[in-house]
C-alpha cells in the first residue's frame, strides 16, 4: 500500500485559522439559507440587500462575543454562564434592533411599526447568535478537554522517562560501589553495628526509589526525610567532611512537590563540592513561601562556577579515567521535569551566591492537596534505618 507523501493537518491544528474558517462558513451558510428563503417568497432582489447587511451584522457582533467568551471560558461555571447569559441577550437585542432599523428604512411606506419589525427580526437572531454562542463553546470545551489530555499524556511520558532516568542516577555503579564498599570496609573491620546502619539505610532508601510511583508527589517534609536517609549513607562515606543544614519554613512542611526532587540536586552538591574539597562543604536546604510560591534553594560552599569542572556540573557529565560518564539526570533532567509538570508557571536558577559556592532555586506555586499515592513509608523506612 502506497503512503500519502503529506501528513494532513488537523482542522483545529492553528486555533486561529480554524475559528476564521468556522466563520466564513457559518455565516455564508447563513446567508445563502435566508437568501434561498427570500427567493422562494418571490421577494425583490433588492431585499438580498437586508439579507447580507443582517449576515454581516450578526459576523461583527458573534465577533465582539468571541472576545467576550475568551475571557469568560477560563473563568469558573457560575461566573462563565451567568455572565454569557446577561451578555447574549443584550446582543441579540442589538442585533434586532439593527435589522429592525434596515428593514424601516427600506419600507418607508409600510403599515408595521419599528416594534412589530423589532420583534419579528429578534426570534431569527436569537436563533442564530444562539447556536453560534452554544457552537463556540462546545467547540472550546472539547479543545481544552483534547489539550488536557495531550499535557497528561507528554507529562506520563516524561515522568516515566525521568523516574527511570533517575533510578539509573541513584543505582549507577560509582553510588553502589562506593556505598557497599564502606559497608565492605565496615564488615572487614568488624564493625558490624555501623555496617548494619549503612545497610539498613541503603535497603530503605533503594526500597523507596523502587515502590514511588513517576508521577508522584510528596509533601516536602516527606521529601527531607527521604533526603536524609540518603545523606546518613553518604555521611558515613564522608564523616565530617560532609555537613548539612536543613532550614525548612514550618509553613512549608505540607506543601507538595515532584518526588526524589531534591536528591539529585545533592548528590550534584556532594560529586562537586564535598569530594572536591579535601576540607569538604556545607550543603543547605532551606525551603520558605513566597507569596503564592513555593521557594526551595539547595547551596553548598564549594568551589562554585569558578571550578574546572564547572561546565562538567551544570551539563550532568563527569569523568572517570578521561572518559565522559553521563550521570543519567543532571540539572536539565530536573528542569525538564518541572517544565512537564507546572509549564512556565515555576522558576529554576542556578546562581553563584556573593559568599561563594554554589545554589539551585526552584520556585513551584504552593498546592496542598493530597498527595497522588500514599507515601507514609519514608517517615517509618527513615526511623527504622535509624
Amino acid at each position: 500500500m502506497s503512503v500519502l507523501p503529506i501528513q494532513p493537518i488537523p482542522f483545529f491544528a492553528n486555533k486561529d485559522r480554524a475559528f476564521w474558517r468556522l466563520q466564513f462558513v457559518g455565516w455564508g451558510g447563513a446567508f445563502v439559507l435566508r437568501t434561498m428563503s427570500a427567493v422562494a417568497n418571490d421577494l425583490p432582489l433588492a431585499s438580498l440587500v437586508l439579507v447580507l447587511i443582517a449576515t454581516i451584522t450578526g459576523f461583527s457582533i458573534s465577533l465582539v462575543l468571541s472576545v467576550i467568551f475568551r475571557s469568560l471560558i477560563t473563568r469558573r461555571a457560575l461566573v462563565t454562564w451567568g455572565l454569557t447569559a446577561l451578555v447574549l441577550p443584550f446582543a441579540v437585542g442589538l442585533h434586532a434592533f439593527i435589522d429592525a432599523w434596515v428593514v424601516s428604512l427600506w419600507r418607508v411606506e409600510g403599515d408595521a411599526s419599528f416594534t412589530l419589525l423589532f420583534l419579528g427580526v429578534f426570534y431569527l437572531d436569537a436563533t442564530l447568535l444562539g447556536a453560534w454562542t452554544a457552537l463556540y463553546y462546545m467547540v472550546n470545551f472539547y479543545l481544552q478537554v483534547e489539550e488536557q489530555n495531550d499535557q497528561l499524556i507528554r507529562l506520563e511520558n516524561q515522568a516515566t522517562s525521568a523516574q527511570l532516568a533517575m533510578l539509573r542516577y541513584q543505582l549507577n555503579p560509582h553510588f553502589l560501589f562506593n556505598t557497599l564498599n564502606s559497608i565492605s570496609t565496615l564488615v572487614l573491620l568488624k564493625q558490624t553495628e555501623p555496617a548494619n546502619a549503612m545497610l539498613s539505610r541503603l535497603s530503605s532508601f533503594l526500597r523507596y526509589t523502587l515502590v514511588n510511583k513517576p508521577s508522584a508527589r510528596v509533601t516536602v517534609a516527606q521529601e527531607v526525610e527521604t533526603l536524609q536517609l540518603y545523606l546518613d549513607i553518604e555521611r558515613m562515606r564522608f564523616e565530617e567532611r560532609l555537613r548539612t543544614t536543613f532550614d525548612i519554613d514550618a509553613s512549608t512542611e505540607t506543601a507538595l512537590l515532584p518526588s526524589l526532587l531534591l536528591q539529585p540536586l545533592v548528590e550534584n552538591a556532594i560529586k562537586y563540592a564535598v569530594s572536591q574539597q579535601e576540607m569538604g562543604a556545607e550543603i543547605t536546604i532551606a525551603t520558605q513561601l513566597v507569596g503564592p510560591m513555593l521557594r526551595i534553594t539547595v547551596s553548598d560552599t564549594g568551589p562554585g562556577l569558578q571550578s574546572p569542572t564547572t561546565d562538567n556540573r551544570l551539563s550532568g557529565m563527569t569523568y572517570d579515567g578521561g572518559e565522559p560518564v553521563s550521570t543519567g539526570v543532571g540539572l536539565a533532567n530536573i528542569r525538564d521535569r518541572l517544565s512537564q509538570a507546572y509549564g512556565e508557571n515555576h522558576r529554576f536558577e542556578t546562581i553563584e551566591p556573593l559568599e561563594g559556592g554554589f545554589a539551585v532555586v526552584i520556585e513551584l506555586p504552593v498546592d496542598r492537596r493530597e498527595p497522588t499515592q500514599d507515601i507514609s513509608e519514608p517517615g517509618r523506612l527513615y526511623q527504622a534505618a535509624r
